[in-house]
């Protein structure tokens, strides 16, 4: 009985699947393309475009934001801590008065970030307290909260790899970045 059924199940899937016979049929398409020697070439209208009227002033004192942010400072953390040195606490002040005096324009990103050490939910975690640590202190120095947003990569966003302490020491950080 069980050989009958068995025979059935192979002859029932050779039949049902089966083997095309017939090739897929691809049809040609013929597309004109332009080539240079049939292509019209227009003459090159160059315009001189006044300093005054120019966006891109090299006498401006507007700083961009690639120069802005890299005033900015790295705020660096002990082991397994989220609070401010007093050391940290100055570049905080610094960046704040960065912030109201040239980046006022743009909204702060604080990228928290972790050493190797710890689980992975422990280090996000760490992370966006020491995120958090920091706004409070832009805060707390005159920056507008709705300007700031947080965000904690653990450790998945290195700027060392080494296995010594200073490496691991260098991990543990807030960035800042500027958003339009």
């Amino acid at each position: 009985m069980k050989s009958i059924v068995l025979s059935s199940v192979a002859v029932a899937l050779l039949v049902f699947s089966g083997c095309s016979s017939k090739e897929p049929v691809v049809e040609a398409q013929t597309e004109e393309v332009a080539t240079p020697a049939t292509q019209e070439v227009q003459a090159v209208e160059t315009e001189t475009v006044a300093s005054e009227d120019s966006m891109v002033n090299s006498a401006s004192n507007e700083l961009s934001m690639a120069d802005i942010e890299s005033k900015l400072p790295t705020i660096y953390f002990a082991f397994d801590k989220y609070d401010i040195s007093p050391e940290m606490q100055a570049k905080i002040d610094a960046a704040a008065e960065l912030g109201k005096a040239t980046a006022g324009d743009y909204k702060v990103k604080l990228e928290g970030n972790c050493d190797e050490w710890g689980s992975d939910e422990y280090n996000f975690a760490l992370g966006l307290k020491r995120a958090d640590a920091v706004k409070k202190a832009l805060v707390n120095d005159g920056i507008d909260a709705a300007r700031i947003s947080m965000v904690s990569y653990g450790e998945s966003n290195p700027v060392c790899t080494e296995k010594t302490k200073e490496c691991w020491a260098k991990n543990r950080r807030v960035d800042f970045k500027l958003l339009p």
